[in-house]
């Protein structure tokens, strides 16, 4: 089937549709602060299917490499191994000693195994958010400070490149990434988006190099160049898609997460899981490395 248009992929409605990934010929996605893992077809639409629920919010997973099943997860207030099968495995604790009420949210592997994982304050303090980049064999360390909801990051294909969006601030700032510590380098902006537009949310980097974002309050997803311009938009059924990524059968279907939460008359299809068909395909999904 084409999707020539956006189309409700899952008559599931979300509270807060995020992480979205592709795996094993599946969708992967959470419903952030209910805790739930969630997964549904790429090929027609059907109802989402619950695989994990946890008792804290649960910001995004990764597969781990080698290990079917299993997922590194950005979870409560820190990083936790949920297996196939049996309970989750405590990796980190990242924040539970800050000085205001805070819980992880977005987070993602790049190519080379390393997992980041953002944090924000249930407050949405400014300021208060931290990138976190754990990798394989190494303690926690704090990437980039002084955020305030950080969403993403997105990876290009050599995962050199590296997009981090602070959302409330409407800021996608680009990073060099060093491919071998994972150390960051040269950051710039890359979008400053004014109130009309929406606030930049979930990203992802297609096999041409770019960058498609959620427009949280825009109804909107967008495609930009490498050099900042605006390439493509397609508007929404849905005020608050929050999450995206590449997928189906040959990577070219744009699955969108988005949100009912803080609407106080939300729509039929806000919460709903979206897909529409694009021409360029996504990337594979990254795993971490255990």
């Amino acid at each position: 089937m084409e999707l020539t248009e956006p189309t409700v992929w899952a008559p599931d409605l979300l509270e807060l549709g995020e992480g979205l990934r592709w795996v094993d010929d599946r969708l992967v996605l959470v419903d952030l602060l209910a805790g739930r893992l969630l997964e549904t077809d790429g090929d027609r639409p059907g109802p989402l299917r619950e695989l994990r629920r946890l008792d804290v919010p649960l910001g995004a997973v990764a597969p781990l490499a080698g290990r079917v099943g299993d997922w590194l997860a950005a979870a409560g207030t820190g990083v936790t191994v949920l297996p196939a099968t049996g309970d989750a495995r405590p990796v980190a604790d990242l924040v539970a000693d800050a000085p205001e009420p805070t819980r992880m949210n977005d987070a993602v592997a790049d190519p080379h195994g390393r997992f980041w994982a953002g944090s924000m304050t249930y407050a949405g303090l400014p300021g208060q958010g931290t990138l976190y980049l754990l990798a394989p064999g190494a303690a926690p360390v704090p990437a980039v400070t002084g955020l305030t909801i950080p969403n993403g990051p997105a990876f290009d294909a050599t995962g050199t490149t590296m997009y981090l969006a602070d959302t409330p601030r409407g800021e996608v700032d680009r990073f060099t990434v060093d491919r071998a510590t994972g150390a960051l380098h040269g950051r710039e902006p890359f979008l400053r988006l004014g109130d009309s537009d929406g606030s930049p949310d979930g990203m992802t980097v297609d096999a041409a190099g770019h960058l498609w974002v959620a427009l949280w309050g825009g109804a909107a997803v967008r495609r930009y160049r490498p050099d900042g311009t605006l390439d493509r938009h397609i508007q929404l059924p849905a005020r608050q898609p929050a999450g995206i990524c590449l997928g189906g059968p040959d990577l070219r279907r744009l699955f969108i997460g988005t949100a009912r939460l803080g609407l106080t008359e939300p729509g039929a299809t806000d919460g709903a899981l979206l897909a529409v068909d694009v021409e360029v395909p996504g990337l594979p999904t990254a795993t971490a490395t255990g």
